[in-house]
């Protein structure tokens, strides 16, 4: 799994734990999940170039530094808004677009019903945030839907991810780097994540 990191982190380990446990209120996921996506945000910013500039303190000019690529973060709806606000404080000249995709039940394929983006994806860092990386179809059809609209550097951030998710991604899409909180076991035959979490977007919004 060449593309995948799996961040380590003691707050992240602890607040794992608050969201797998199923008498955690929404408030309290709501709070562990923005916590996380903080982490998620810093550990994937050190991928970012930077361009040096020249900035003006009280007491002189010096060197400083400024992001060489636009930065577009894509939710997938409705789950991947929990993520959002965390990385907007910390890459606030971020762009925002959002992609909505949802399971059947049935085939556990994704169906697509919304996308709006902002334009050059081209010449953009294209970030994808949806918290469970299950079977990895949204995922997938997600980063090849923006590629198809002209993404090229795209990366993946999850709070939690199966097995069958990463080899999912890492056939389809080899070129994108996934960043996730936590690895756990295995899918169940619903194709739901185990231990898990439940249902990330249920339980943010509190539609249990």
């Amino acid at each position: 799994m060449k593309n995948l990191t799996i961040i380590d982190n003691p707050l992240i380990k602890r607040d794992i734990t608050y969201l797998r446990h199923h008498e955690t209120r929404e408030y309290q996921f709501r709070l562990a999940v923005r916590r996380i996506a903080y982490i998620l945000a810093s550990e994937i910013s050190k991928e970012f170039l930077t361009t040096e500039i020249e900035v003006e303190t009280p007491l002189e000019i010096t060197k400083g530094h400024k992001l060489a690529k636009q930065i577009v973060l894509v939710p997938v709806l409705r789950a991947g808004l929990s993520l959002v606000n965390s990385f907007i404080e910390m890459i606030p000249q971020a762009k925002v677009g959002h992609i909505g995709l949802q399971r059947d039940e049935e085939t556990l394929q994704p169906v697509d019903y919304y996308y709006k983006a902002p334009n050059h994806l081209d010449v953009s860092t294209v970030i994808i945030l949806d918290p469970m990386l299950a079977t990895g179809g949204s995922a997938s059809a997600a980063a090849q839907f923006l590629k198809d609209r002209g993404a090229r550097e795209l990366i993946m951030a999850s709070l939690i991810a199966s097995p069958e998710g990463i080899s999912k991604m890492e056939t389809d899409h080899p070129d994108v780097k996934v960043y996730t909180a936590v690895l756990d076991r295995e899918l169940n035959d619903n194709g739901y994540i185990l231990p898990g979490l439940g249902d990330a977007g249920d339980r943010t919004f509190g539609t249990l």
